[in-house]
C-alpha cells in the first residue's frame, strides 16, 4: 500500500517533518510492508523553509543578518537539492516573534534584513528565490527590504533616506534612485509565498489590518497609512508601477507591494508552489491513500487553506484523503466534501496546554489506529 504523507505544521507545537516521521512511524508499525513517502508541507508561513528543504532532500545555510530593530542575528535559508531554488522566511529575519515586547513598533522596525538575506542569495549565484512573508514585524512596504538591494529614496533636501527605512520613515520620502541596484536582479526570478489577498491602503490594508498587532497605537495606525500613501504615490509617479491595489500589496506590511514593485516579484499560492517544489503530483501516482494534517481545523480550512488545496490535488488523482488535526469544529458535512474523514487527535475535552503537551503522542496513537483500521478494512 502506498500512502503520502503531506501535512501543515502544527503551529508553535510540531513542524511538519516532525510530524512526518511520527505518523510515518505509527504506520510501519502496523503495517511494515506498507511504502510511506513523506511530504512535509507549508503555505509561506512560518516553518515553510524548514518544510521545503526536508521535502527536497536540500540543505539549510547559515546567514547574518539584521532583525527588523536592527540588531545583527543568526539566520537561516534553504536551498534545494539541486542547490538551484533557494527558500527563505521573511520572518526569519524581520519577523514579530524575534522581538521583544518592548521592540514592537512598526514605525520603527523594518525588513532591511530580509533584502540583506535576498541579497546574500542572489550573490551566491542563486536565480531562483522562493520567500515566505507570514509574522513579519514590520509595515514599511518593503522599502526597508530595497535599500539592501540597492534602491535609495531621496528626502526633500536631496539627501538619501538612511538604510533600515522604517514605516515612521515612509512619510519623508520623495523621490527614488535605482542606479546602484545589484544588476542581477533582472536575472533573478523571486516567487512570493502568500494567501493574504489585502491591497497596501485602505481599510483591509497593510496598516489598519495588521500593524495594531504589531504594536501600532490608533494614532500610529493613522499616520502609518498617511506614510504608505506617500510612499507608494512615490513609486507611482516615477512610473514603477500604476497601482497598489494588486491583491497580496498589504501583506507582511506591505512588503509584497514592494517585492512585486521593486524586484518583479509574483505572488503565488504557498499551498501550491510548495506541491509544486515537492513533486507532490508525480508522487500521487498510483498511491492509495494521502493523510495531510494542520493544527485547528474549522470551516476556514475551506478558504483555500493547505490542508484543503492538498485534498483537492490528491481527488484530481482519484486518491482519498484523510485529515488528521488537532482540533476539529465547524460544519462538519462541508468539511467531508473535500476529506474522505476528518479524525482529530486530541481524545476529548482537554486544556489546550495539556492538548499541546500530549500532541505526539495523540497524533502516533491516532495514526497507529487509522493504519490497524485500514489493515481491517483490507482483510
Amino acid at each position: 500500500m502506498k500512502i503520502i504523507l503531506a501535512p501543515d505544521s502544527y503551529k508553535g507545537n510540531i513542524r511538519s517533518p516532525e510530524i512526518c516521521e511520527i505518523i510515518s512511524q505509527a504506520i510501519l508499525d502496523q503495517m511494515p510492508n506498507a511504502e510511506v513517502i513523506s511530504i512535509p508541507m507549508a503555505d509561506g508561513g512560518e516553518g515553510t523553509t524548514e518544510a521545503a528543504v526536508s521535502a527536497t532532500g536540500g540543505t539549510l545555510v547559515p546567514i547574518k543578518v539584521h532583525n527588523a530593530v536592527g540588531k545583527k542575528i543568526d539566520a537561516t535559508y534553504g536551498l534545494t537539492n539541486d542547490g538551484k531554488t533557494a527558500i527563505m522566511e521573511m520572518a526569519s529575519s524581520s519577523g514579530l516573534e524575534l522581538l521583544s515586547p518592548e521592540e514592537m513598533d512598526p514605525m520603527l522596525t523594518t525588513t532591511y534584513g530580509t533584502g540583506e538575506m535576498i541579497r546574500a542569495i542572489i550573490e551566491s549565484g542563486v536565480r531562483d528565490i522562493i520567500i515566505g512573508i507570514g509574522g513579519s514585524a514590520t509595515n514599511d512596504g518593503g522599502a526597508g527590504m530595497a535599500q539592501a538591494l540597492g534602491y535609495k529614496f531621496k528626502l526633500p533636501d536631496g539627501s538619501d533616506q538612511v538604510c533600515g527605512c522604517s514605516g515612521g520613515g515612509l512619510g519623508d520620502i520623495c523621490g527614488i534612485d535605482a542606479a546602484d541596484v545589484i544588476p542581477e536582479l533582472k536575472e533573478t526570478r523571486i516567487r512570493v509565498a502568500c494567501d493574504v489577498t489585502n491591497p497596501l491602503l485602505g481599510p483591509n490594508g497593510a496598516a489598519e489590518v495588521y500593524s495594531p498587532q504589531k504594536g501600532a497605537s490608533p494614532e500610529m495606525v493613522e499616520q502609518l497609512e498617511k506614510n504608505m500613501a506617500k510612499y507608494a504615490g512615490v513609486l507611482i509617479e516615477n512610473g514603477l508601477t500604476e497601482t497598489c491595489s494588486d491583491p497580496g500589496d498589504g501583506a507582511a506590511g506591505g512588503l509584497g507591494f514592494g517585492l512585486r514593485v521593486l524586484t518583479g516579484a509574483e505572488m503565488v499560492s504557498g499551498a501550491e508552489l510548495m506541491i509544486e517544489l515537492t513533486g507532490m503530483k508525480e508522487h500521487l501516482k498510483n498511491a492509495d491513500l494521502l493523510i495531510t494534517g494542520e493544527g485547528r481545523t474549522d470551516n476556514q480550512t475551506l478558504s483555500g487553506k493547505l490542508c484543503q488545496v492538498v485534498a483537492e490535488t490528491a481527488s484530481a488523482k482519484n486518491v482519498p484523503t484523510i485529515l488528521l488535526s488537532g482540533a476539529v469544529s465547524g460544519d462538519t458535512k462541508k468539511l467531508l466534501k473535500s476529506f474522505t474523514t476528518v479524525l482529530s487527535i486530541t481524545p476529548g475535552p482537554v486544556q489546550l496546554q495539556e492538548a499541546l503537551e500530549n500532541s505526539r503522542k495523540n497524533l502516533y496513537n491516532t495514526a497507529a489506529g487509522l493504519a490497524a483500521l485500514i489493515i481491517r478494512l483490507k482483510n
